[in-house]
């Protein structure tokens, strides 16, 4: 009797300690485990579970061997072949390269030269327009008689995948001239007409060749172009078997449009003559009458498109890889 309780607590077995002071209240972290009572009894220390700083470990067991990432080396074959599928769904939807096999095109075109076409506005509803320079399937045996390559099994997959052109191809490159609805006419050496409007061909037409031939065999001509239809001519005119020399096929020296592959939009081959195939000024004369506007084209190669677009792939792959391996950060 006398005694004053300055603090009491429950302890394991219900005992009630008293003559000492209160200990302050300490709460229960989250997820904390106790033992027989809520708070340590006096002296005891708290011991603080350290796994999640040693990942699970006890102080004794080793730590655990982390796998080493894969060399550049094996992840070689998996980047070449996205660039590979990336490359031949570019080559079908977007852009394709064509070899130059003659001098039809001069001086625009150089034989051997590489030309990258645009396939991507057709897919829009665009249709070429005047000027351009644009390849198309043969229309109808415009080069019977023309000697076909063989190619060997190399050539035959890099054709396959965009790289090189099909040696089986029957196609053509020329500069559109009319579209349909347009007449055009050529008498004596030139100028050649659209709709009555003398064009200015001196920017692309061989030196030295006249706009217009004078033969027997179809350079004097004046042509309605049918809606749906082309009328094309070599930039090289005294040496191109275009719409002029073809009046007698199933199209009357026409080309379907629904036979173009696409406008060649760049010159990515040889290195020296890269260049641009713009759409000449004199073709922007308003006289000629109004047509259809492209869609932006893209210039870029299908293989440099497709190594552009699989190293973040790669990339990422190998960095979730290792984020992996590593395991979860404390």
């Amino acid at each position: 009797m006398g005694d004053v309780a300055v603090g009491a607590r429950s302890g394991a077995d219900g005992e009630e300690y008293r003559g000492r002071p209160a200990e302050p209240f300490v709460p229960v972290e989250d997820g904390a485990v106790t033992f027989g009572s809520d708070f340590p009894a006096a002296g005891e220390g708290r011991v603080a579970d350290d796994r999640s700083e040693s990942g699970g470990r006890g102080p004794d067991e080793p730590p655990r061997e982390q796998k080493k990432p894969r060399s550049f080396w094996k992840e070689l074959p998996i980047l070449v072949g996205i660039a590979l599928v990336l490359a031949l769904l570019i080559k079908t939807f977007l852009l394709q390269a064509f070899s130059i096999p003659s001098d039809s095109m001069q001086n625009t075109l150089q034989q051997g030269d590489r030309v990258l076409v645009d396939k991507l506005t057709p897919w829009f509803g665009s249709e070429p327009e005047r000027g351009e320079v644009v390849v198309f399937h043969d229309p109808d045996k415009w080069l019977a008689g023309e000697p076909t390559p063989d190619a060997n099994p190399l050539q035959k997959v890099l054709s396959w995948i965009g790289l090189m052109p099909s040696a089986e191809e029957k196609d053509l490159i020329k500069r559109v001239i009319g579209v349909g609805g347009d007449v055009v006419e050529c008498k004596g050496t030139g100028p050649l007409t659209v709709n009555g409007v003398a064009l200015n061909e001196a920017d692309y037409v061989y030196p030295g060749n006249t706009p217009c031939s004078q033969d027997d065999q179809g350079g004097q001509f004046k042509v309605e172009v049918p809606e749906g239809k082309l009328w094309v001519m070599g930039d090289h005119r005294q040496n191109s078997r275009d719409s002029r020399y073809n009046r007698a096929d199933k199209n009357n020296g026409m080309v379907p449009v629904s036979d173009v592959v696409g406008r060649a939009v760049v010159i990515a081959w040889p290195v020296g003559r890269w260049d641009m195939l713009e759409v000449p000024d004199t073709f922007d004369q308003p006289a000629l009458g109004t047509q259809a506007s492209a869609s932006a084209a893209l210039t870029v190669a299908p293989q440099g498109i497709a190594l552009v677009g699989a190293v973040p792939l790669v990339l990422w792959r190998r960095r979730w890889d290792r984020r992996r391996e590593d395991g979860p950060k404390a």
